[in-house]
């Protein structure tokens, strides 16, 4: 029954990355882009290392990737704010919608 979980959660993590790669590739500027891959790849990420400790369980396997889990969610916040940051100050200009009037 555990695996049938780990494996669900794997598979939700999977659509997660999916979209957020996605994002990355459709997505017009840096900070539309880090928006959707940090969401989305950190719920990702951290969905594929809760499945992995589902199945394994309290082995170093699962206890790695529990702190796995806790390092992404307090470094990816973080890292997303420096690069957003670091691109206002460079003055990269955020996409601006052209009207199909003007």
């Amino acid at each position: 029954m555990s695996e049938i979980i780990g494996t669900i959660f794997i598979v939700i993590g999977l659509v997660f990355d999916i979209a957020g790669c996605i994002g990355l590739i459709r997505l017009p500027d840096v900070y539309n882009r880090l928006q959707a891959t940090t969401k989305s790849i950190t719920l990702g990420t951290c969905s594929i290392l809760l499945g992995a400790f589902i199945i394994k369980g309290f082995t170093g396997i699962g206890v790695k990737s529990l702190l796995c889990i806790m390092l992404l969610l307090l470094t990816a916040p973080a890292a997303a704010h420096a690069l957003s940051r670091a691109a206002d100050i460079s003055k990269i200009k955020a996409w601006e919608k052209k009207d199909a009037l003007s």
